[in-house]
């Protein structure tokens, strides 16, 4: 036990010592860049872990709550709640008042660590939250209404660390807080320790072992990015850059700036990233070298080789920085238009797979980055396997969550006894032992006559058309006639934005109805959607980018 916590500490203890002059996280700010060290990061996790055992007198499995958008001193405070033996629990600033409430009267924090920017937000909680007794800003020379920033604090950096064991619990990362019962995922030090374990052999395929610049865009709340884009890379001695924008132009500014070689995305962004890139060559490039990118993109295809790629389009590389390898994808599935884009272009796209409840890497197609429909084979310590009574996909391994906190009864729905876990996703695994996600179990729709629709299926070809911005599909209750209670398959669209301004809602309903007919023929007849609901505005999405389907079916409800 003490070995798999001297393995999470080597992050901060042995990376310190090889790296300590690197730089680990950094970030751009209005004052310019901000970078610390190994041993900066290291110092300051220490000095925050010393103060909350010495003056706060937190004890072990005390919760500390994180209420900040990704930046430097986030990494901070997840090292030192470790290091103090408090749990973590890194908080969606996106959530309002209410839902943040719902999650902190579930998990009782003592503390939280606040950004200046939700300082306001965290005050208010605190008045209607007995347990939390604490609040400490994450910003230097901060206007903090009196409360310490985590820069002023007295400075002491050698408490006692407090050591735990391979199944206490290191962070509650909550999936949802709108209604009913939050559902905190609890994550323990064997589940962290073996992820690492995992995604370096996945990634030494992939990354060279010597220090490479990353860019982080993802929330440092979702697991995905904590798991990959902080601790997996800071355990490969990498240098990991925080980004507050979102605009293509500014994250490619930020990786000519840096040299970036390697991102970790959500497939939105991606999507993003090629519209961005394909109007630049409509808008700036000139007739030829129209015609000129064209015929390069067609030839690529031919080219087995990723160098003679990114010479092929230097001039898009360039806007990269010129080092810029690829990325990870995760959190949703991947356009496989999108994955041929970049993979046409000299770019990498390695799709991952996923959840929570499993830590929650698990599996990467770092073998085969042109099979764009595959999420990979399994990680080394995975085993995986179909239900065959209704094709969902199982998973047993180390980095299964400990539970959902506070909700055995849940729990009980999905982890079996054995260790088995009910994923909800509806999967194929092909001969080479690659996984392929073809929907999800809730999602399904059912017929009339027993027949079963996934609505990812439906989606997928809609979202061939050129016309289209996004597209969700779901399953409509019939209340009248004789299939009153049956459900039926619903599709609501929203056209690109540049419709707008050529042609007349009328004339962009006839365009896309009769696009959407044609691509409906590559479906058989009882998938096809009965109900096509045409809306301009955008449709509610995650943090990572994925369509809330359950609130566009409410939106079209009322």
């Amino acid at each position: 036990m003490e070995k798999q916590k001297r393995h999470i500490l080597s992050i901060l203890e042995n990376k310190t010592g090889d790296y300590e002059d690197r730089v680990a996280l950094g970030m751009r700010s209005k004052y310019g860049w901000r970078e610390f060290t190994y041993k900066g990061v290291s110092l300051l996790s220490r000095k925050l872990a010393t103060y909350m055992i010495e003056e706060l007198k937190v004890e072990k499995g005390d919760k500390v709550a994180i209420l900040s958008e990704s930046k430097p001193e986030y990494g901070v405070c997840v090292f030192a709640s470790i290091l103090a033996g408090t749990v973590s629990v890194p908080l969606d600033i996106k959530l309002t008042k209410y839902e943040l409430k719902s999650i902190l009267l579930d998990c009782q924090p003592t503390i939280m660590l606040v950004s200046q920017n939700y300082l306001e937000k965290a005050l208010m909680l605190k008045e209607e939250l007995p347990s939390l007794k604490t609040i400490l800003v994450l910003d230097e020379n901060s206007q903090n209404e009196g409360y310490k920033n985590i820069y002023e604090l007295p400075d002491k950096y050698d408490a006692k660390w407090r050591v735990r064991g391979a199944k206490a619990t290191a962070f509650v990362i909550y999936t949802s807080g709108t209604t009913g019962a939050p559902k905190g995922v609890e994550i323990c030090f064997k589940n962290i320790t073996s992820q690492l374990v995992d995604i370096k052999e996945a990634f030494d395929k992939i990354l060279p072992r010597k220090g490479i610049s990353i860019l982080s865009i993802l929330p440092m709340n979702h697991l995905f990015e904590m798991k990959v884009g902080f601790s997996s890379f800071l355990n490969y001695g990498y240098s990991v850059y925080y980004t507050q924008s979102l605009k293509p132009k500014d994250i490619m500014k930020m990786m000519r700036d840096r040299q970036i070689e390697f991102m970790i995305v959500v497939p939105a962004f991606l999507k993003l990233l090629k519209t961005t890139l394909e109007s630049d060559v409509m808008k700036n490039y000139s007739f030829f070298r129209k015609r000129w990118f064209e015929l390069k993109y067609f030839l690529a295809k031919f080219v087995p080789f990723y160098c003679i790629k990114k010479l092929m389009f230097r001039d898009i590389h360039r806007q990269f920085g010129g080092k810029f390898r690829g990325c990870l994808s995760g959190g949703a599935p991947l356009d496989v238009h999108v994955g041929k884009f970049f993979n046409r272009i000299g770019i990498m796209v390695f799709q991952g797979y996923g959840l929570s409840e499993t830590s929650p890497v698990v599996s990467i197609n770092n073998d085969n980055v042109t099979d764009l429909a595959s999420v990979g084979r399994p990680l080394k310590s995975w085993q995986a396997k179909i239900d065959p009574s209704n094709g969902e996909l199982m998973l047993k391994g180390p980095a299964v969550m400990k539970g959902y906190h506070n909700q055995p009864e849940l729990t009980a729905q999905v982890l079996e006894k054995d260790g088995w876990l009910h994923t909800g996703d509806v999967a194929k695994i092909g001969k080479n032992g690659h996984i392929y996600i073809t929907g999800r179990i809730k999602n399904m729709i059912v017929l009339s006559g027993g027949k079963k629709v996934l609505p990812e299926e439906v989606e997928s070809v809609l979202e061939k058309s050129e016309y289209l911005a996004e597209v969700c599909v779901f399953g409509a209750s019939r209340t009248f006639g004789a299939k009153d209670g049956t459900e039926e398959v619903v599709a609501v669209v929203v056209p690109k934005e540049y419709l707008y301004n050529d042609h007349t809602d009328d004339e962009i309903d006839k365009l896309i109805r009769a696009d959407i007919k044609t691509l409906l023929q590559r479906l058989t007849p009882y998938k096809r959607p009965v109900n096509i609901i045409i809306r301009r505005e955008a449709l509610p999405r995650t943090t990572t980018r994925k369509i809330k389907r359950k609130e566009v079916k409410e939106l079209i409800k009322s």
